[in-house]
């Protein structure tokens, strides 16, 4: 009780420098719309840089970085990263540039609403707190696949926050304490998923602090909308898994038997869709019941697919020796 007054109090005075970071790989298309969002933040634009790193592209990347450094009033460094193909190498080029108290993460192709940084950085009152993770929610989609992983809320902070071996927070969404990465190091450069689960176990498993939640900072991200991308994403998670098993002992996820797959889709006929197309005629208005209706009746066929894929993915990765090796400041 005394503790949040004291957060209330102090909330329109705390305002540490915030450098936000952000590896691009052929962001071309994206950059001006998180740009837009950049300059539409509502924390105040003398405590905050924006480290755009250049990850490499072959598209017009670091042009437009460059330009949008001269022409707009926000603080922009355009970076290069161009030794190591990977968006933790990219990530830990900005960390070095960086001049802030707080570090933030997010991603090319996600789109921070305007309260999102003053309300990741909130929290950072408390001294405990060295990592905050804010939501992630799906843009608007109208493709079946958009709207099946916006419904299961696929990308959603709830999931790794509320892991089996230790709550991480995503890079789309994250923020570090700068003392934390000099304790704990920075990202693994070689890692090609899973760094961001890494750094937060890292810097949790050596007690440096603690990490918090912030619902309301939100970042918007496009979910996937064909079945190559859908199932390119569940095996990177596979391969994530794997990766963590060998650095932190995680458990792996069990396979599926045949039998299994079996049953599921058996079901899923016989009973799964005629309760649910039940359901959408007995609905006052049919049409739009409808739609819902065939997005959930997607449930189970996408579920096996990504845990296919998902397993695929943990079978067949294995730990690089060189992302074993850890950045530091």
């Amino acid at each position: 009780m005394n503790h949040q007054s004291v957060d209330a109090a102090t909330a329109t005075s705390f305002l540490p420098m915030v450098s936000v970071v952000v590896p691009i790989y052929n962001g071309e298309a994206d950059l001006p719309e998180l740009i837009n969002c950049l300059l539409s933040q509502t924390y105040p634009k003398e405590r905050v840089e924006y480290l755009l790193v250049d990850n490499n592209s072959s598209d017009r990347t670091l042009t437009i970085l460059k330009t949008s450094a001269e022409n707009y009033p926000i603080t922009i460094h355009p970076l290069s990263e161009n030794q190591i193909q990977s968006s933790y190498a990219a990530r830990n080029t900005g960390i070095r540039a960086a001049t802030g108290e707080i570090i933030v993460f997010t991603d090319a192709d996600c789109r921070p609403q305007p309260q999102w940084l003053d309300t990741l950085i909130k929290p950072f009152i408390n001294k405990e707190v060295v990592i905050v993770a804010g939501e992630i929610v799906a843009l608007p989609g109208t493709t079946l696949l958009e709207r099946h992983a916006e419904l299961q809320e696929t990308l959603s902070q709830k999931h790794t926050l509320n892991h089996s071996f230790r709550p991480y927070g995503q890079t789309a969404n994250l923020a570090i304490r700068r003392i934390a990465l000099e304790k704990a190091g920075l990202f693994r450069p070689y890692l090609t998923t899973g760094g961001d689960a890494d750094i937060c176990w890292r810097i949790l498993g050596e007690n440096i602090g603690r990490l918090e939640f912030a619902p309301d900072a939100i970042v918007q991200h496009r979910h996937r909308n064909t079945l190559k991308e859908l199932q390119s994403q569940w095996r990177r998670y596979g391969r994530s898994n794997r990766y963590l098993h060998e650095l932190h002992g995680v458990d792996l996820m069990r396979e599926m038997t045949p039998k299994e797959y079996g049953y599921r889709l058996t079901r899923w006929l016989l009973k799964e869709i005629p309760r649910d197309i039940k359901k959408a005629l007995a609905q006052p208005n049919p049409g739009i019941a409808g739609q819902a209706t065939l997005v959930n009746l997607l449930n189970t066929p996408i579920g096996l697919f990504t845990a296919r894929a998902r397993t695929a993915g943990q079978r067949d990765a294995k730990l690089p020796e060189n992302a074993k090796i850890i950045d530091r400041l």
